[in-house]
């Protein structure tokens, strides 16, 4: 603890920078991020210029603001100049990510997403390059896979890479799948009335998740699954914390249950007069009882950090349904889909939200948990395997359709036409 400062409580902290901004009754808006892979279309590695040249080039001939720049003074950050929607590379120079401003209904993101797609293909395919639909970059093990010269990805490259010191059977051997994984993430409003059962219900639902949206196979490994970004967070830095990353392994009872997990969950790094530390994960809950923390900077150099109480704005959790200081949750587990199946995810998600109390109903009685029991990360992990017997395929067919008629009906409920995006997942 730094001098002068009171020993608070870690839950009373976590609850105020995580109940701060939720509404009692929210209007339900959709946040919309999307990571795609930069794919060299002559294969082999990504050409970095190439991808650096096209911020430049959005920026220089289609009026998008620069909002971030590496140390090199490249642009890594744009916003567009109507909207809040943000052009950005994320953790390294081969992923390029879309965070759209919070949308009413899933068609406004779909029309700006596909202006933008149009102008970048256009400018990536002059020089042999395209985005692709993948959760996984092709060429990962080609790539120049060095993080984006900015010190919030710097930190944590050199973070997941404190596994290779470490060392061990637990860590895989990819800490650097930060620059080639790519995900779907929606956001949407909850209320304080609703969350723990957002989060449960959705936490149930991982298996059919799997199966539906699995999309980042790595062939060379003996991974044996469809979703080998679960496995890159889970045995990694992350995952050293059984509850900072992935499925949560039973159903929460309220709020103080909720927050108790909450406090299991890691901090690991720190400003101090403008400069990154980071450091092996430590539990929320006993983060301040630390005297002095060994930490490490972006040179490597060593330092004492003293915790504080200030520390626990950079917490953050890595579990698959996220509650974020924006009084939303947000969605985390899903592949990139394929271009044509870019707005599946998200409004899958939306249908269950709108129909959760028909959701909450089903998954109380349903087959699939009878005959499966309720192992959530057990299930997830079975049910993204490359192969499945027929039964589980036979279970998980019948699991994944009844979920989606429930979503379905959900955004036939909302009467805008979104049951669309669901089509290509019959």
């Amino acid at each position: 603890m730094r001098e002068g400062e009171e020993m608070q409580d870690s839950i009373d902290i976590l609850k105020e920078r995580y109940l701060t901004n939720i509404k009692e009754n929210p209007d339900l808006y959709i946040g919309i991020e999307l990571e795609f892979p930069i794919v060299n279309l002559q294969g082999g590695a990504t050409d970095t210029r190439v991808t650096k040249e096209l911020l430049v080039r959005l920026n220089s001939d289609y009026g998008f603001i620069v909002e971030r720049r590496d140390s090199e003074g490249n642009p890594i950050q744009l916003k567009a100049s109507d909207s809040e929607d943000r052009i950005l590379f994320e953790v390294s120079y081969n992923i390029l990510e879309f965070a759209f401003e919070k949308a009413k209904i899933i068609q406004e993101v779909e029309i700006r997403f596909n202006h933008y797609l149009d102008i970048i293909q256009q400018i990536l395919r002059k020089d042999h390059h395209e985005l692709q639909g993948h959760g996984l970059h092709p060429f990962w093990k080609e790539n120049d896979n060095q993080p984006v010269k900015y010190p919030r990805y710097q930190m944590l490259m050199q973070y997941l890479a404190l596994s290779e010191k470490i060392g061990g059977d637990f860590f895989h051997r990819h800490p650097d799948y930060g620059s080639y994984i790519c995900g779907s993430q929606v956001q949407l409003d909850v209320s304080r009335g609703n969350f723990i059962q957002v989060i449960n219900a959705f936490n149930q639902i991982e298996a059919a998740k799997a199966y539906l949206f699995a999309n980042s196979e790595l062939i060379t490994e003996d991974f044996r699954t469809k979703i080998a970004r679960d496995r890159f967070w889970e045995e990694s830095m992350h995952g050293l914390l059984v509850e900072n990353v992935g499925v949560n392994p039973y159903d929460f009872k309220d709020e103080e249950d909720f927050f108790n997990y909450l406090n299991n969950t890691a901090i690991f790094n720190a400003e101090r007069e403008g400069d990154t530390y980071y450091f092996p994960p430590i539990a929320a809950g006993e983060y301040l009882k630390q005297g002095q923390i060994k930490g490490y900077n972006l040179s490597g150099k060593e330092s004492l950090v003293s915790p504080s109480v200030d520390d626990f704005h950079y917490h953050r959790s890595y579990q698959y349904q996220d509650l974020t200081t924006r009084g939303t949750i947000e969605f985390r587990s899903t592949c990139a889909q394929p271009l044509n199946r870019t707005f599946a995810p998200a409004a899958f998600h939306l249908g269950l939200l709108v129909n959760l109390e028909e959701t909450e109903a089903y998954l109380k009685a349903c087959e699939f948990f009878r005959l499966e029991g309720r192992d959530y990360k057990h299930l997830r992990r079975q049910y993204s395997k490359n192969k499945l017997t027929q039964n589980e395929e036979k279970n998980i067919q019948k699991f994944s359709y009844d979920l989606l008629q429930l979503a379905i009906k959900g955004l036939q409920k909302r009467k805008m036409h979104e049951e669309k995006y669901l089509i290509s997942l019959y």
